[in-house]
């Protein structure tokens, strides 16, 4: 790999002309700067980001953490969030915790070594050492979907409160009094809201609520079928299931389908995210659709305008979600 030095040598001008065309810091003639742009595409020079993010305190990098990036429902954001950082000149360093605390902590430590200008968090749970870094690391930071305690940052949401509540509330007016909710874990605030919002419906339409009809497990298509198989096993099973994300509906339909379960017929499930796959699911997916993509694209302009202005007033955002009806729902007969 070409240096610094070497570019100069061909150019014919010393490393300190090199550092000025790279980094716009003095007046340099075009003559100049032509010969050295020309000895860097020819020695296919790669200048060093740290070296100029230390001449510059910008690197023009954005980390970004998630819990897992196998659900498709971060693979929408996280296109929005990249194409609203690249079109104002940012790239973005992707981190996937798979759910664990301990290599959440570990990764944000490696972004910061990278001297990253901001950080979007989606939290995989909380802990004091995670508090703590964010805490006392001065480094703007919007936090998604997930807040973290005793951390102040800007922050972006869905209102998964009011998504539970329309799903649910679809299925009441279908005609399904029997009705269960798989969850996610307790823990995470979108997994509350969304139960928060299917208890209220159920007491606006004067349905009681059965403990044995909540089901917790995590947001995989594993977590559903199991969650599923649990609830259809029972002596009355429900009617219709509202699961707090897509790939739980999914699982739960194999479920379904291989405890003999018929749906729509039988059972009606609604989902939640409206990930691609959900529309070429057998029978198509009925979902709360969040708009992924807007809120990815949001949350990196926050974040970028943190950046340029750090003593901004922080901002929270919330997004609402849509309902989107196919073939996994029907009309109780």
């Amino acid at each position: 790999m070409a240096t610094m030095k070497q570019v100069a040598e061909r150019a014919g001008v010393s490393t300190t002309t090199v550092s000025h065309v790279l980094n716009n810091t003095r007046a340099v003639s075009e003559d100049v700067k032509e010969r050295v742009r020309t000895a860097m595409a020819e020695m296919r020079y790669i200048p060093s980001a740290v070296a100029r993010s230390l001449k510059n305190d910008k690197t023009h990098t954005i980390g970004m953490m998630i819990p897992n990036n196998t659900n498709p429902y971060f693979a929408e954001l996280i296109q929005g969030i990249e194409d609203a950082s690249f079109k104002q000149g940012y790239n973005v360093i992707l981190c996937n915790a798979y759910d664990d605390t301990r290599k959440q902590s570990a990764y944000l430590q490696v972004l910061m070594e990278k001297r990253i200008d901001g950080l979007i968090l989606v939290a995989s749970g909380a802990d004091d050492e995670l508090s703590s870094r964010l805490q006392h690391q001065p480094i703007p930071t919007v936090l998604v979907d997930r807040e973290v305690e005793g951390v102040e940052a800007d922050f972006v949401e869905a209102d998964h409160e009011e998504g539970g509540y329309l799903a649910t509330k679809y299925l009441i007016d279908l005609g399904h009094k029997d009705i269960a909710c798989v969850s996610g874990p307790i823990d995470l605030l979108p997994s509350r809201a969304r139960v928060e919002g299917y208890l209220r419906a159920l007491k606006e339409a004067g349905l009681r609520f059965r403990l044995d009809y909540l089901v917790r497990s995590d947001f995989t298509s594993e977590g559903g079928f199991q969650a599923f198989k649990q609830l259809l096993a029972m002596p009355k099973p429900p009617s219709a299931i509202f699961a707090s994300n897509d790939l739980m509906a999914i699982g739960g339909i194999c479920a379904a389908s291989a405890a003999g379960v018929r749906v729509p017929e039988q059972l009606s499930v609604v989902g939640y995210d409206d990930i691609a796959l959900a529309s070429f699911t057998t029978p198509p997916l009925t979902t709360m659709a969040q708009p992924k993509y807007e809120m990815g694209a949001l949350t990196a302009r926050v974040l970028l305008d943190r950046v340029s202005g750090p003593t901004l007033p922080l901002r929270r955002e919330m997004l609402h979600t849509q309902l989107v009806v196919r073939q996994s729902t029907a009309r109780l007969a």
